[in-house]
């Protein structure tokens, strides 16, 4: 199984903009959970955590997003972080398969800096960095 960007939409509420997509990964979803849930993680595909409390109510600081905490923690499915002034990451896991999984992305946002385009680039890294060919099986990439 290789990984694809099955969907992508992007909405605007005003002054707030909603991106979501939907990522198939070629890896069990236990395995993909440390990829966005960890500063390790984060930093080998998209952006370095400064801080990463991992519990919900914990700390967190994104490079190029600010500060702010994790509004959802379910280990090995969600992380939710609200950063900056107002906004907000969500990673939500659910199995594809025996041996992949589903990301379902939403990111909610106010100004221009991010693009469909970026999210998708960002993805493609991701799909990369787990991708069969990668590592051995039950080996992190980080």
């Amino acid at each position: 199984m290789s990984g694809s960007i099955a969907q992508g939409s992007s909405q605007t509420h005003g002054n707030t903009h909603i991106l979501h997509f939907v990522v198939r990964l070629p890896r069990r979803m236990e395995e993909v959970w440390p990829a966005v849930s960890t500063p390790e993680g984060l930093a080998a595909w998209w952006t370095p955590a400064e801080v990463l409390e991992p519990r919900l109510g914990g700390a967190v600081t994104l490079g190029g997003l600010g500060s702010g905490h994790v509004t959802a923690w379910d280990v090995d499915r969600m992380a939710e972080y609200t950063v900056g002034g107002g906004g907000r990451i969500r990673f939500h896991l659910e199995r594809e398969g025996e041996d992949g999984s589903a990301l379902r992305f939403t990111h909610e946002f106010q100004g221009e800096e991010e693009t469909e385009q970026r999210w998708r680039d960002r993805f493609e890294r991701l799909i990369e960095l787990l991708g069969p060919d990668r590592s051995a099986p039950g080996t992190d990439p980080w």
